[in-house]
């Protein structure tokens, strides 16, 4: 599932092709895509069509583009396999394309966006905007997402005393959107080797300081995988342009079960967690005394 650093690429991408762009029309190819959305797809079109965009926003794994001339938001979460793409109006088809979107930007004229997903897990909706943590306006449907780690207001102090709060593992609490959003398995497993962590440890067991350095640890996983252009594995997760990341390349946890550590030389083992799976160092991240995994 593409997670802050996809999505933020994603975002990035999109700014100069929507922003100030006026959509001229709506094409959905599979309702599934708006489920999302209140109301069928006829419902979906009328509410875009013939309204001007704003430029992108992203709050964690959300990503959305205010309509200037009202309260709402396009809203868009790719779920395990979305992927937001700027076409010129009449390219080659791409595969699984459920939404298209055709856009007039005043600089770069025509555009066209899809929104293709194999899987079917994420979509589009036009949501109303709300007030959410500093009193921003995001789509009422990202309202519960705490800020991420790369955010300018993100407060790491306070994260870290709630993350001490907690009796759960640091990996289960890292990935609770509600206390600091953005990260999944991918680029938790790498923060929590860099900070010699083992999964399972809980919360409430680190210092302040230690919380700390862990929120350290990942916003720098996470601002180094932004630099690289996101970590993909196979051809779900691309950039608009429909070119891959090259994370993948850096990684040191993640996806490296049976390779040495490349801090210690001790083999990495792979172990089911939470219906996913979690990969670390036996000799860097030592399993918790007292806890049972």
């Amino acid at each position: 599932m593409p997670e802050l650093p996809e999505v933020e690429v994603v975002r990035a991408g999109l700014a100069p092709a929507v922003t100030g762009a006026r959509v001229e029309g709506v094409e959905v190819l599979d309702a599934r895509s708006i489920a999302r959305h209140d109301g069928d797809a006829a419902a979906f079109e009328a509410a875009l069509v013939g309204r001007t965009l704003g430029a992108p926003e992203r709050r964690g794994k959300f990503l959305w583009v205010p309509i200037r001339d009202g309260a709402d938001a396009l809203l868009a979460h790719l779920g395990m396999s979305g992927q937001v793409l700027v076409r010129e109006p009449g390219a080659a088809p791409d595969r699984h394309t459920r939404i298209r979107l055709l856009l007039d930007q005043p600089v770069h004229g025509p555009i066209e966006i899809r929104f293709a997903d194999q899987r079917i897990f994420g979509g589009l909706a036009v949501r109303p905007l709300v007030a959410a943590d500093g009193g921003r306006a995001v789509p009422d449907q990202a309202a519960h997402i705490s800020l991420d780690p790369i955010d300018a207001d993100f407060d790491a102090s306070v994260v870290a005393r709630r993350l001490r709060r907690r009796r759960q593992g640091v990996k289960a609490a890292l990935l609770d959107q509600t206390l600091v959003s953005g990260i999944g398995n991918i680029y938790a497993d790498e923060a929590l080797w860099r900070s010699r962590l083992h999964y399972a440890t809980p919360g409430e067991r680190l210092t302040q300081a230690r919380a700390l350095a862990l929120l350290a640890d990942v916003r720098d996983v996470l601002e180094q995988a932004l630099a690289e252009g996101g970590t993909s594995f196979d051809a779900q997760y691309v950039n608009v342009n429909g070119q891959a990341g090259y994370f993948e390349h850096s990684l040191h946890a993640y996806g490296r079960g049976g390779q040495p550590c490349h801090r210690c030389g001790a083999t990495m083992v792979r172990e089911p967690w939470a219906n996913r799976s979690s990969t670390r160092c036996p000799r860097c991240q030592r399993r918790p005394r007292g806890i049972a995994v």
